[in-house]
């Protein structure tokens, strides 16, 4: 029970309390629960108000009743599970509702994203419909554009830690809020550290435009995430090149199922991903705060391995 003092520990200190959500020294944390039936890897998230299950195994009916009790003790106000396809059902008959998939997540079987929400306020939304009519738009975009490159004074790099205060720069620039704290170049050198690869845009010296993806090595699957690119510099399709770029390494590294979760609201980089080859999978609803509130995050998901 270690793992559960833990989380204890973690969120106290956190004190689950969101002020004008930009508490941003809220940190997360992964905690690993080993009861006689089943384990857990829980992902504890104040600065969100959520806990994720990211993986689990064992008796279904009782691990989903612990993570329940993490829930409640820590006033969490969304719950998401990261399920496999044959339990899809205890899901459901324990309240759970299916968001999103990604594809082959789990060694080739598929993810299924459940959640459960515990306000109201969590559960309402006014930009369902919008975001809805905008997911249909980006369908109807042509996926041939030619190839273009941007002018010769931009070059892309692969980052390491001595891009770490740029790369932050570049995120406060963008985002006013962020899920997590990359406004903290401490926090940037971590992830290099853990296995988070980058790759940027440098103009004139500075960190124009970046992505990174984040590499679970055990299930062989990465997140394609913190795309961001300055307003000035959006025209030259800074980002299909940077995630193109990412895909390149990760398919060298045998790794095959990519995803990413883009603002529901944020066309120009939902269209990005579209355009690139990969599939609408769903929605997360009031899944995090991000850029200057919480919002609804779209599920894309690409093999890379068909291309």
């Amino acid at each position: 029970m270690s793992g559960l003092f833990l989380g204890q520990t973690f969120f106290q200190a956190a004190g689950m309390v969101l002020k004008g959500v930009k508490a941003m020294n809220q940190t997360a944390s992964t905690i690993y629960l080993v009861e006689s039936s089943f384990y857990l890897e829980v992902y504890l998230d104040p600065f969100n108000k959520r806990i994720r299950v990211d993986d689990y195994r064992g008796n279904l009916n009782q691990l989903i009743e612990k993570a329940e009790e993490l829930v409640k003790h820590h006033q969490a106000e969304k719950l998401i599970i990261k399920g496999r396809t044959e339990d899809f059902l205890v899901f459901l008959e324990h309240g759970l509702q299916q968001e999103a998939v990604v594809d082959r997540y789990f060694h080739g079987s598929d993810a299924h994203f459940f959640s459960k929400f515990y306000t109201q306020d969590r559960k309402l939304n006014d930009h369902w419909i919008t975001e809805d009519g905008m997911v249909h738009s980006i369908y109807q975009l042509d996926t041939t554009v030619q190839k273009t490159y941007p002018p010769k004074e931009y070059e892309l790099k692969k980052a390491d830690e001595s891009c770490a205060a740029g790369l932050s720069a570049l995120y406060r620039q963008v985002f006013q809020i962020y899920p997590t704290p990359l406004h903290d170049p401490e926090y940037v050198k971590k992830t290099m550290k853990d296995g988070t690869i980058y790759y940027v845009f440098f103009y004139q010296g500075k960190i124009v435009s970046a992505a990174s993806a984040e590499i679970n090595s055990f299930y062989k699957n990465a997140e394609l995430t913190d795309c961001a690119t300055l307003p000035e510099h959006r025209k030259y399709g800074l980002m299909k090149l940077i995630l193109q770029e990412l895909e390149g390494e990760l398919k060298r590294d045998g790794i095959f199922c990519a995803y990413s979760i883009a603002r529901s609201l944020s066309f120009g980089m939902n269209a990005v991903l579209y355009q690139l080859g990969y599939s609408y999978r769903g929605r997360l609803m009031n899944n995090c705060y991000i850029y200057d509130k919480l919002e609804n995050m779209n599920m894309w998901v690409k093999n890379l391995a068909n291309c």
